[in-house]
């Protein structure tokens, strides 16, 4: 199978989003969608109202929380991001740049 140039299998797509960096599908370009690594809170912080209420827990009690995806929708919001097989098996994902870093880079 031949790969467009800089077009990535998700599995590389995962080691960018480790090492820093947010990527992208092909076909969410246009729409602005991307996904990021989250590090998560492996030693807690203290949680939000919103998250006390819908854990069960105090105001400010230690909530930790693992590493995990977020994706930016199309719409400007922001959600927890769980791959579907599709996006498993699609190589069409790259590296997404900010209209800064591509200026930076000369890109645009």
């Amino acid at each position: 199978m031949e790969l467009k140039e800089g077009l990535l299998g998700f599995d590389t797509a995962i080691q960018l989003l480790k090492d820093g960096c947010n990527v992208t599908r092909e076909k969410w370009v246009e729409q602005g969608k991307f996904i990021v690594y989250q590090k998560g809170y492996p030693k807690g912080i203290p949680c939000n109202k919103n998250t006390a209420e819908a854990w069960g827990l105090n105001e400010g009690d230690l909530f930790i929380c693992n590493p995990y995806l977020q994706i930016r929708n199309e719409d400007g919001s922001h959600s927890m991001y769980s791959p579907s097989s599709d996006d498993v098996l699609a190589e069409d994902w790259c590296l997404y740049l900010t209209d800064d870093e591509l200026a930076f880079n000369g890109l645009i």
